[in-house]
C-alpha cells in the first residue's frame, strides 16, 4: 500500500473511545471499519458504529496477535490501527501485519523496537543531538553496580525500566538507603508489566514540567510537529490532565523543542504518528524523556488549537500519501485542555468504580468536545483501563479555556458510577493551576491547601442539591462540595 492508494477497509485493534474515534475518522474518509472486539465488549458503542464486527472471545484476547491478524484477512481489511496502549507499541504484532501482507497503521517494527527501549531511545537521541537526562550508559544488572554509578551521579535518582512506559517499573531513590529497596522493587515491576526486568538509572530533575512535542511524518522524509502539549498534572506518573500551548514556554524554547524533535525522526527514519517527550526545568533547559511511537490520549488538544485531525493524517500517511501541509502551515490558535474523566472513586484512593451508567448526559456548547464511548445503560468491565471519558475545552486564551473547563466540568453528569469530575473541579481552581504554575509534583506539593477543600459554584437557577465528596490525595482527606444537578431535571 506504498503508491497512494487509499484503504477500502480498516481493522481496529481496540476498544473504548479511541476505537470510536478511529471509526469516526474511517467513515469521514469513506472507508469500511471491523471492530474487533471480546465478550465484555459485545454491547459497546464502537461495535454498533462500526460497518463491521469481529469477536475475538475472553477478554484477553485483544493481546492475541495471531488471532487479530487472523480476523484482518477474514474479513478483507487491508491495514490495522492498533490505537493506544494494548499492541499499539508492540514491535512483534506490526511485525506480525507486514508479514501477513497487511499495513500496520504506526512506524516500522524496528524503529518501534528502537525507540520502545528506553535504554537505546536515549542513546539514539544523543546521536541526535537531542539533551538527555544524566544517566547510566545502559542498562544497570546489579545493585552494586547502581550504588557505584549513583555515587558519581548524586541523589536524587530514578530507577527506570528499560522497556517500560507510563510510570511502571519506575521508582525514586532520594539516598543510598533507598537505592537497594527501589532498585529490586523497579526491576520487580519492570519484569511483571513488560517482561523484561532491566533498568537504567537517571538523574531526578526537582519540579520539572513535562512538556511533549507531537510529530507527524510521511514516507517522503516530511516530518512536521504540532506545537507542544503540557502534561504536568500526574497522579502516580499517570497523566490526568493536559493542555496546549505549554502555558510557561516561551516561543523561542518551544522551537527549539520542536526542532530536536523532528531532528530525532529524521535520524531514525520514522513514519506516522509520534511524540517526543521531554522534561522542563525552571530555567527552561529540556531533557529528552522517550519517544512515544503511536497516538497519543491526549491528542485532542492538538487538534483543537492546530486543527489539524490527527488521526485522518495517520491514516492518509499509512496509506502512502504525503503530508497534506508543511512546517509553515501549522500555526497555534488559542488554548485547550483535556480532562481524563474516569471511573473512579476518589474519596477510595482513586479505586476504580466499575458498574452500570444510568444517567449519561456530556456536556456540549462551543468550544467543548468530549470523547467517550459510553452511555445510559453501558456497564463499564472491570477488565480494562477505567477511563469512561475524555473531556476537552477549547478558548481564544488559557483563561477561556480554564472556564469553559470549569462549566463543561459542572455539566457533566454521570450517574451509577463515581468518577474524577469533582477532583477534576478542585484542581481547575487551585490558584497554581490557574496561574499555570503547576510541575510534575503539583498533588504532592499542594496537600495543604487540597486538604481545605474548595466550593464550587455554578450560580444557575437550576441547581437543587450539594453534594459532599471527602477525597483523599496523598493520604491527606479533604472535603469537597460540589452544587450539581439532580439527573434528569
Amino acid at each position: 500500500m506504498g503508491g497512494g492508494f487509499m484503504f477500502k477497509k480498516i481493522l481496529i485493534a481496540n476498544r473504548g473511545e479511541i476505537a470510536l474515534r478511529i471509526i469516526h475518522a474511517c467513515k469521514e474518509m469513506g472507508i469500511d471499519s471491523v471492530m474487533t472486539y471480546t465478550d465484555a465488549d459485545k454491547e459497546s458503542l464502537p461495535c454498533r458504529k462500526a460497518s463491521e464486527t469481529y469477536n475475538l472471545g475472553a477478554p484477553r484476547e485483544y493481546l492475541n496477535i495471531e488471532k487479530i491478524v487472523f480476523a484482518a484477512k477474514k474479513t478483507g481489511a487491508e491495514a490495522i490501527h492498533p490505537g493506544y496502549g494494548f499492541l499499539a507499541e508492540n514491535p512483534a504484532f506490526a511485525r506480525a501485519c507486514l508479514d501477513a501482507g497487511l499495513v500496520f497503521i504506526g512506524p516500522s517494527p524496528e524503529v518501534m523496537k528502537l525507540m520502545g527501549d528506553k535504554v537505546q531511545a536515549k542513546e539514539t537521541a544523543q546521536k541526535a543531538g537531542v539533551p538527555v537526562v544524566p544517566g547510566s550508559s545502559g542498562a544497570v544488572a546489579t545493585i552494586a553496580e547502581a550504588e557505584a554509578i549513583a555515587a558519581q551521579m548524586g541523589y536524587p535518582l530514578l530507577i527506570k525500566a528499560s522497556a517500560g512506559g507510563g510510570g511502571r517499573g519506575m521508582r525514586l531513590a532520594q539516598n543510598v538507603t533507598d537505592l537497594s529497596r527501589a532498585f529490586m522493587s523497579a526491576c520487580t515491576e519492570a519484569q511483571s508489566c513488560f517482561g523484561d526486568s532491566s533498568v537504567y538509572l537517571e538523574k531526578y530533575i526537582t519540579e520539572p514540567r513535562h512538556v511533549e512535542i507531537q510529530l507527524l511524518a510521511d514516507n517522503f522524509g516530511n516530518v512536521v510537529f504540532l506545537g507542544e502539549r503540557d502534561c504536568s498534572l500526574q497522579r502516580r506518573h499517570q497523566k490526568i490532565l493536559e493542555e496546549a500551548p505549554c502555558p510557561v514556554l516561551s516561543v523561542t524554547t518551544a522551537q527549539k523543542m520542536g526542532d530536536v524533535a523532528v531532528r530525532l525522526a529524521k535520524q531514525v527514519g520514522y513514519r506516522g504518528v509520534g511524540t517526543v517527550e521531554f522534561l522542563l526545568d525552571a530555567d527552561e533547559k529540556f531533557y529528552f524523556m522517550e519517544m512515544n511511537t503511536r497516538i497519543q490520549v491526549e491528542h485532542p488538544v492538538t487538534e483543537m488549537v492546530t486543527g489539524v485531525d490527527i488521526v485522518k493524517e495517520q491514516i492518509r500517511i499509512a496509506a502512502g500519501l504525503p503530508l497534506s501541509f508543511q512546517q509553515h502551515d501549522i500555526k497555534i490558535r488559542g488554548a485547550a485542555i483535556e480532562c481524563r474523566i474516569n471511573a473512579e472513586d476518589p474519596a477510595q484512593n482513586f479505586l476504580p468504580n466499575p458498574g452500570t451508567i444510568r444517567q449519561y448526559v456530556p456536556p456540549a456548547g462551543f468550544g467543548v468536545r468530549v470523547e467517550s464511548a459510553v452511555f445510559p445503560g453501558y456497564t463499564i468491565p472491570n477488565l480494562y483501563d477505567s477511563m469512561i471519558a475524555k473531556l476537552i475545552s477549547w478558548g481564544r486564551d488559557r483563561q477561556e479555556a480554564v472556564a469553559r473547563m470549569q462549566r463543561a466540568l459542572n455539566d457533566f453528569v454521570i450517574e451509577g458510577v463515581k468518577t474524577t469530575i469533582p477532583f477534576h473541579q478542585m484542581i481547575l481552581q487551585h490558584q497554581d493551576f490557574q496561574s499555570g504554575r503547576v510541575t510534575t509534583n503539583f498533588l504532592a506539593k499542594n496537600q495543604t491547601d487540597l486538604s481545605k477543600g474548595f466550593s464550587v459554584s455554578t450560580n444557575l437557577p437550576h441547581q437543587k442539591i450539594v453534594r459532599k465528596y471527602h477525597l483523599t490525595v496523598n493520604d491527606v482527606v479533604y472535603e469537597l462540595t460540589i452544587a450539581g444537578r439532580i439527573a434528569g431535571e
